[in-house]
């Protein structure tokens, strides 16, 4: 009976690291200079070329050793310590986890509709500079 080790699936690992950043594969493929196709073929091949490698990780805001070490299961143990620390320290009080506004939102809404009062403003004068125009 064999207990020979797989080898990591790297294209594989650098789906899921993609998918998880939200990232479509056009996306990673203009970030590294290559097309979607191109990208395909990388996430279905087993191993990847070195420089490929770092162009990609680059492209991903992640290191080398990311992508070559990922794993599910270190995901979702990392997730569930940083929300079981979250609900432990903070005690249930946003302010500790910056959960506050650092500023007033009614300032900004004001803010927002002096704005569009302004800008409905120029359109009326701009329109009727054009009317006293003809």
């Amino acid at each position: 009976m064999s207990t020979a080790i797989k080898p990591k699936h790297i294209g594989r690992n650098i789906s899921r690291i993609r998918e998880l950043k939200d990232m479509k594969q056009e996306a990673l493929a203009q970030a590294i200079g290559t097309n979607q196709q191109a990208i395909s073929a990388i996430e279905n091949s087993e191993t990847v070329d070195e420089q490929k490698l770092i162009e990609i990780a680059k492209a991903l805001g992640v290191s080398v050793e990311a992508i070559k070490n990922f794993s599910e299961e270190a995901v979702f143990n990392y997730f569930n310590t940083f929300n079981d620390t979250v609900s432990n320290s903070s005690f249930g009080q946003a302010a500790n986890n910056n959960y506050e506004c650092t500023f007033n939102p009614l300032d900004k809404v004001v803010e927002l509709y002096e704005r569009l009062v302004q800008a409905e403003k120029d359109k009326v004068e701009y329109l009727e500079k054009l009317l006293n125009g003809k």
